[in-house]
């Protein structure tokens, strides 16, 4: 019986250390909220990209960690990121008005659609297309951030 018993506590402790430790380990996760504003049409689609580095931002769409459009339904529009890890983020935003999910441009690189970026940056001809480092912000928790849509390039 005390042989048991010894096993029974042995069992619990062991199981209550497993609890534990996947408390310890387990990434707290946030989530992004992101407003458009400036929305000049009441057709298409706004389209997010969300980027966790350099890599492809702010123009490929297979880079990102997290993707999605939203049918537009007035001059603003909020869509909502679940589960992403704390970390550096920028936000690529589309006014896809052919459905094609990317942003459509001229011969000479100028956008034809509606775009935006998050932080909001300077985009014209003489500063180009902006660097992830301009346009990123730290999720920590759960945030909101506004895009401005712009349908032509800063002067």
């Amino acid at each position: 019986m005390m042989k048991v018993f010894k096993y029974c506590h042995l069992l619990l402790a062991m199981l209550t250390s497993i609890s534990f430790a996947k408390t310890a380990n387990a990434r707290e996760t946030a989530t992004l909220s992101i407003v458009v504003d400036g929305i000049r049409h009441q057709k298409g689609e706004i389209c997010f990209r969300i980027y966790a580095g350099e890599q492809g931002f702010p123009l490929n769409n297979t880079s990102e960690v997290q993707s999605g459009c939203a049918k537009i339904t007035g001059s603003s529009i909020k869509k909502e990121f679940l589960g992403l890890q704390p970390g550096a983020y920028a936000v690529a935003v589309v006014d896809d008005q052919n459905g094609d999910r990317q942003l459509n441009r001229d011969l000479f690189g100028i956008p034809q659609e509606g775009f935006g970026l998050s932080q909001n940056p300077v985009i014209s001809i003489r500063t180009g297309i902006p660097k992830f480092k301009d346009a990123s912000f730290v999720l920590k928790q759960d945030t909101k951030i506004s895009i401005v849509m712009k349908y032509s390039l800063d002067p």
